[in-house]
């Protein structure tokens, strides 16, 4: 754990990406290989399961430190972070040892289905081995909350750097359900693990668009097309299998059992990228994201949802025919080739292309952006149409331009500390809106704010709590904010019978007063009007 604790030192401690850089890449050249492989799962999201709940944890280290449990939950709530909070108030280890970061994941691993008496065993005695820095990150793999501020990019540039070999192979060989207790550092990065035939390729990510499309030069140079409301994939024919992967790296291709025939139809060495939609095959449209969202998290679907919400790909993208990477190809090209593909499949599959967008200057173009939710899509996606089929994020190929938020102005009504760099500042608010003389909680939220104003709502909040419930603080219903959302779908589980989709502050309104602020009926009359 030593030198993983020096890599997460260096790495916390900077945001400049250079010094990241040279940190990872002195890493990757000298740290164990069985540690180097379990960083780059870590980094990469691959984390073990948990063998230890949180409540265990809470209560195993209070009586390590010999304080009351209250007293733990106090010190939780101004820390803001479990980890840190049971790394900080433990007595410092009388003699510290260093197991490395692979020994210490498999004990961790081992602790799965033990005894409780077996697990706080273990537990206490690691916490009464390891120095701060070392328990603290302990503690991080335990509770599976595990992050190092690096993305995959960064993390992939440095590998490459240090083994020499190229970055966007490196990238591809990352993808995929491989499990590093199951492969060797070796095997990862000469590509010679299993399950190499169903490995999707890394996507290609939209940067947004906030000014309009104006400054990108000619309107030909660009494809257009809807961005869709639905999950990214990758659907995978290749000989032998048919495989459908999420953007998150997640296999998912047993919870639409109706992409099945597709292997069939579609010609071996075949990957398309595109949109997941529950989709309305009377009007061939899709339905919206809510009844797709019934889907998500299911391992099997029941005949009924697959009846109600039936899965169909909208496909943009074409990133491999007959067994030939095209991602070099340009956009172009591919499009033709996917669009020659599609149209030579019968027409009842749960496949077709995503059709273009076509116009002929930007106003065109932004008048054809107003009407999408009427689509029910979130805007419009551009795409040279020279481009390849970059890794991540390439700036200025690729653009998202979205819709304006739908919003709303809410009233605060409950006020919680955040986490990390914000354990201080009370950034967690709950919202309500007027239901006749009575207030309503619908949403909550934690985004869209400068420091400076979540540190005068701070201050504020010291000062006006009217009651406490452990971390959260009721609060007089006095700060109105304007809330933005993607979405809104009915929620049975919630009071106000509504659940918003990634809602976030826009702005604090301290021009509107609290019986100017918005109606659970005009949500209501959204949420038909969106369903309409």
């Amino acid at each position: 754990m030593k030198d993983f604790a020096t890599l997460f030192a260096a790495l916390d401690g900077t945001t400049k990406t250079t010094v990241k850089l040279a940190a990872l890449t002195h890493y990757f050249r000298t740290a164990a290989e069985d540690d180097k492989l379990w960083t780059i799962a870590l980094l990469s999201g691959r984390r073990p399961k948990r063998a230890v709940t949180a409540t265990e944890l809470r209560a195993w280290a209070a009586e390590a430190a010999g304080l009351p449990l209250w007293l733990f939950e106090e010190s939780y709530a101004m820390v803001g972070d479990l980890a840190e909070t049971i790394a900080l108030i433990l007595p410092t280890a009388e003699a510290e040892e260093t197991p490395s970061l692979s020994d210490t994941i498999r004990a961790l691993m081992a602790l799965t289905g033990q005894p409780v008496e077996a697990r706080k065993t273990a537990i206490l005695g690691s916490w009464g081995r390891l120095g701060t820095t070392e328990r603290f990150l302990f503690n991080k793999l335990i509770t599976g909350g595990f992050r190092m501020g690096v993305s995959q990019g960064l993390m992939t540039r440095a590998l490459s750097t240090a083994t020499g070999v190229d970055e966007a192979a490196l990238a591809h060989r990352l993808m995929g359900n491989w499990q590093p207790a199951t492969t060797t550092f070796q095997s990862l990065i000469r590509d010679e693990g299993e399950g190499n035939a169903s490995r999707p390729y890394p996507f290609a990510l939209a940067s947004p668009l906030e000014e309009g499309p104006e400054a990108l030069g000619d309107p030909t140079n660009w494809h257009a097309e809807w961005k869709w409301d639905g999950i990214r994939g990758q659907l995978i024919h290749r000989p032998g299998l048919l495989a459908l992967w999420s953007r998150g790296e997640e296999l998912i291709t047993d919870r639409f059992p109706e992409f099945a025939p597709l292997a069939d139809f579609l010609p071996p060495g075949t990957v398309i990228d595109g949109e997941v939609l529950a989709w309305d095959h009377a009007a061939q449209r899709p339905l919206p994201f809510a009844d797709l969202q019934k889907r998500i998290g299911r391992k099997t679907v029941p005949k009924k949802l697959l009846q109600e919400a039936p899965a169909h790909l909208l496909a943009y993208d074409l990133l491999e025919d007959g067994g030939r990477d095209l991602r070099a190809t340009p956009f172009v090209e591919r499009q033709a080739r996917l669009a020659a593909l599609l149209a030579a499949l019968p027409g009842d599959l749960p496949l077709s292309l995503s059709p273009p967008v076509t116009f002929g200057d930007w106003a065109d173009l932004a008048a054809a952006r107003q009407t999408a939710r009427d689509r029910l899509a979130e805007g419009i996606m551009l795409k040279r149409k020279e481009s390849s089929y970059f890794t991540g994020r390439k700036r200025g190929d690729w653009w998202k331009w979205k819709l304006d938020p739908f919003t709303v102005d809410a009233v605060m009504l409950y006020a919680q500390a955040g986490h990390g760099r914000r354990a201080n500042l009370y950034t967690d608010f709950t919202f309500a809106v007027r239901d006749g003389n009575a207030l309503v909680p619908f949403t909550k939220a934690y985004s869209g704010l400068t420091d400076a104003e979540f540190a005068e709502i701070t201050r504020w909040v010291q000062k006006n709590t009217l009651e406490r419930f452990g971390p959260v603080r009721r609060v007089p219903p006095e700060l109105v904010f304007e809330i933005g959302f993607e979405g809104i779908q009915e929620s049975p589980r919630h009071k106000s019978g509504i659940a918003l989709r990634f809602p976030r502050m826009i702005r604090w309104r301290r021009d509107k007063p609290v019986d100017e602020i918005d109606t659970l009926d005009s949500l209501r009359d959204l949420l038909r009007a969106t369903r309409a």
